[in-house]
């Protein structure tokens, strides 16, 4: 199903509750989508099918199997959705399984949260109502950016919209918000009193809403939520922004060595600067191909390659001129990742398990803010002390 987004959606709420010029800002831009966004929606589809089957609507096996099959005809269809979603179904199941009463259960329901945000609402993934409690769980299929339930305020605008469409059937008391992200193994849960969160919505929300939809356009507040802006590359008070950070990290003071506060200084600007100069760099390489002059820019022809016309006829030709064919081809297996994949991870799992190893990742530096837990770099014996054979 297609999703309809709102002018101030929940989706971008992290982004308009910091900076909120962003949506009024975002409007002048199309919404654009990528092919990740399109193999998410697939992805959505598929778990929306399993848990509408499991949990809302009782279908036949072959009705259930006739839609599945529609979904993995798609080109951007990957046998690995069918074992993410099925985590995302047996999350679903833990829940419900949790109540001696199977919980009613509605499946991407559109909510409205307009009365703290003007013209707001979302779509819930799902919604599980037990007594006196409520739960939405979001299904992420993304990689590339870990989502938590904590402090999550899209989650949080989902709860409010939920409360609102069944408070005169359900006394709600408490709301549990749930991130189910399979493809990195990451689940997460937040859980709020009922009056915790409406109070959160009246002292927070309802003044950023309308500041957002202010007539000066909401205030601008550059940083870590211009991420996934569609005005980032263009916007001045984000140039402003990031030209004053860099000059602030050139102002004259000791000029020894720095030390350690002054490090993890230069590394959060450095992060950041970088981040804005790769978006400088994509927007001003649109603007070169469509002709427009950047002063003291310009478009060149990077490092090209070469490739054949027609590969089976070249190698045809090489082959009847005598060299052998082993020359010419290379029997290289999948890696591991390609190779669970190709056949599926609960298939992978069962007939190679055994013989996968997990290696410990190379270290890297994170901000504090990183979910993962700092490295043990307690020396340990062995690696102080050397072996003397006997």
């Amino acid at each position: 199903m297609s999703r309809q987004h709102a002018l101030i959606s929940a989706s971008a709420s992290a982004r308009w509750l910091q900076c909120t010029a962003a949506p009024q800002m975002e409007a002048k831009f199309p919404d654009t989508t990528s092919e990740f966004a399109r193999e998410g929606t697939l992805a959505h589809s598929i778990a929306e099918l399993k848990l509408r089957a499991y949990a809302v609507e009782p279908m036949a096996k072959s009705t259930y199997t006739r839609h599945l099959n529609k979904f993995k005809k798609d080109e951007l269809y990957q046998p690995e959705m069918d074992t993410h979603t099925e985590t995302y179904l047996d999350y679903i199941k833990g829940i419900l399984l949790s109540y001696k009463t199977k919980p009613y259960t509605v499946v991407e329901k559109r909510v409205d949260f307009s009365q703290y945000v003007p013209r707001g609402f979302g779509t819930a993934d799902c919604l599980i109502m037990a007594p006196n409690e409520l739960h939405i769980v979001d299904f992420k299929y993304g990689k590339g950016v870990p989502v938590d339930a904590n402090n999550n305020s899209q989650m949080r605008l989902y709860a409010l919209g939920a409360l609102n469409a069944y408070q005169l059937l359900y006394q709600f008391k408490t709301v549990h918000m749930h991130i189910v992200q399979p493809r990195i193994q990451n689940f997460s849960q937040e859980t709020l009193g009922v009056d915790i969160l409406r109070q959160w919505a009246e002292d927070v929300v309802k003044p950023k809403a309308q500041e957002a939809l202010s007539a000066d356009g909401g205030k601008f507040h550059p940083g870590e939520c211009c991420r996934f802006c569609r005005a980032k590359a263009q916007c001045k008070a984000r140039a402003e922004y990031y030209a004053a950070m860099a000059d602030t990290a050139h102002e004259k003071r000791d000029m020894t060595m720095i030390n350690m506060t002054e490090l993890g200084q230069y590394l959060t600007i450095a992060k950041q600067l970088k981040a804005w100069a790769d978006d400088l760099q994509e927007y001003g390489l649109s603007c070169a191909l469509k002709g427009l002059n950047v002063p003291g820019w310009k478009c060149v022809e990077g490092r090209g390659s070469r490739a054949f016309t027609d590969t089976d006829a070249a190698f045809k030709t090489l082959i009847d001129n005598g060299i052998d064919e082993s020359v010419l081809y290379e029997r290289v297996p999948l890696t591991l990742a390609k190779t669970e994949k190709a056949i599926g991870k609960k298939l992978f799992t069962e007939l190679v398990g055994d013989y996968v190893e997990k290696k410990p990742g190379k270290p890297t530096l994170a901000p504090e803010s990183d979910k993962r837990p700092p490295m043990d770099l307690t020396p340990k014996a062995a690696d102080v002390f050397k072996k003397i054979d006997d």
